[in-house]
């Protein structure tokens, strides 16, 4: 009986493998029907080549759902994300795409912004530093030495009314 076992065990392991490789060869084989969201989220990373500046995935016009409908068909012949991209490029220009590739003066979408933060985050700290000038005190200011002698001393009215001033 125990040499039964140890010559059942390894079969039936062989067989539920085998069965387990035949249905996963039996689903693939089968056409792969995609579904609306699959379609939605290649087609929202394309523009409308007819419409201005409409994802694909939302645009009502007739054009746009045949380009669905077509997204559809690649899909369920295998196709990936990026080829479908691929082929709309191909038939229509970088236009089509949502993000634009970086190459020629598209890398400027890339490059600018963040050099434009950088400088105007070293303009705000070269401004603060220069609005940190220190405050003057009224005990600098009385023990200040005196103002040199100015070009306007010889005026009657400007030496009066320094007097008046240093009185108070």
């Amino acid at each position: 009986m125990k040499k039964r076992m140890t010559w059942l065990l390894p079969l039936l392991l062989l067989a539920f493998l085998l069965l387990g490789v035949v249905s996963a060869q039996a689903q693939s084989g089968a056409p792969h029907t995609p579904t609306d969201d699959e379609v939605n989220a290649v087609a929202s990373q394309l523009y409308c080549p007819v419409c201005e500046n409409i994802p694909l995935d939302v645009c009502g016009t007739q054009a746009c759902a045949q380009w669905r409908d077509l997204i559809r068909e690649k899909l369920s012949e295998g196709w990936t994300t990026e080829e479908i991209k691929d082929y709309f490029v191909e038939q229509y220009g970088d236009r089509v795409l949502a993000t634009p590739p970086p190459r020629g003066l598209n890398w400027l979408v890339y490059v600018l912004p963040p050099l434009l933060i950088l400088g105007g985050a070293v303009i705000l700290v070269q401004a603060f530093r220069t609005w940190k000038a220190p405050v003057e005190t009224a005990v600098e200011v009385e023990n200040a030495p005196p103002p040199a002698a100015s070009a306007y001393s010889d005026d009657e009215y400007i030496t009066r009314l320094e007097e008046e001033l240093k009185k108070r």
